[in-house]
């Protein structure tokens, strides 16, 4: 695969379109999901995932080969996500401890865990989805970048460095500590991290729902189309690991949600109107 993308950028640079197309097919699905993790909403995630893009096409002769194309676009993407404008998700000014108070008010107003039908399954889903999502907003905006990138998709300290253009050492040190941060609020409040906690996702999710946190009809994380992972099959994978590694492997289970159909679209689009400078002009 590696060599067809280098292949497609070298396509791109001398005008070929379809190679162009090839490459935002390939990468917008990664551009969406790290632009959904940093912003929390899906449609502030799809307007920074166009501008990314955008900026990744424009700027396709600033690839000059010496990481992975993959690495580089994260690179790009990251430039953009640290410096753009705060999100809707982002002016709630969440911390770790508003959040927690939020944690103990679900527990202390919870009910009896619903019966939920089969197609029903994806509520419990965004409850966590939910709630990983709050974690993440809790951090600043370099460790919550850096907690994704090093911990969420594994990427390694040579890579996180040239992404965010610090040592490697100093990406180490930014995924250590938002990595401390999450695992201490996660282990003192959720009952999937640390199984003494009261906190449930079926025992809350009727009062996030009643106060609004979770809107049945339109769930912002998880598919009511899509195959939902119970909390019995999180459990299941994380048996047997330590703290940490539960921690980890649990934010890994963010649900993966398919980019807009007209992202390509509207790069076409937006290449079409001669408003963009392009490698294809």
């Amino acid at each position: 695969m590696g060599s067809n993308i280098e292949a497609w950028v070298r396509q791109a640079k001398e005008g070929n379109r379809e190679a162009l197309e090839e490459l935002v097919a390939h990468i917008q699905g990664r551009i969406y999901g790290l632009s959904l993790r940093m912003l929390g909403h899906p449609a502030d995630a799809e307007d920074a995932s166009q501008e990314i893009l955008i900026k990744v096409i424009t700027h396709l002769d600033g690839y000059r080969e010496e990481s992975a194309f993959t690495t580089w676009v994260y690179r790009v993407a990251a430039n953009h996500l640290l410096s753009t404008h705060r999100r809707r998700a982002e002016r709630m000014d969440l911390t770790f401890a508003l959040f927690e108070d939020q944690v103990q008010k679900e527990q202390s107003a919870t009910t009896p865990p619903p019966d939920l039908t089969p197609e029903q399954a994806y509520l419990i889903e965004e409850e966590r989805a939910n709630c990983m999502q709050g974690t993440m907003l809790c951090l600043s905006r370099d460790l919550r970048l850096a907690f994704i990138l090093g911990v969420v998709f594994e990427i390694s300290s040579q890579e996180g460095a040239y992404i965010l253009d610090v040592t490697p050492a100093a990406f180490r040190k930014r995924v250590s500590r938002a990595r401390s941060k999450v695992q201490a609020f996660m282990f003192k409040n959720c009952g999937l991290i640390n199984p003494d906690n009261p906190c449930q996702c079926a025992r809350i999710l009727p009062y996030d729902i009643k106060v609004g946190w979770i809107d049945p009809d339109n769930p912002l994380y998880a598919s009511p189309r899509g195959a939902s992972v119970s909390d019995v099959d999180i459990q299941d994978r994380l048996q047997g690991l330590d703290e940490i590694e539960r921690m980890a492997t649990l934010f890994r289970t963010y649900p993966e949600l398919d980019p807009p159909a007209s992202f390509l679209d509207l790069v076409k689009e937006l290449l079409d109107t001669g408003k963009y400078a392009s490698p294809l002009e």
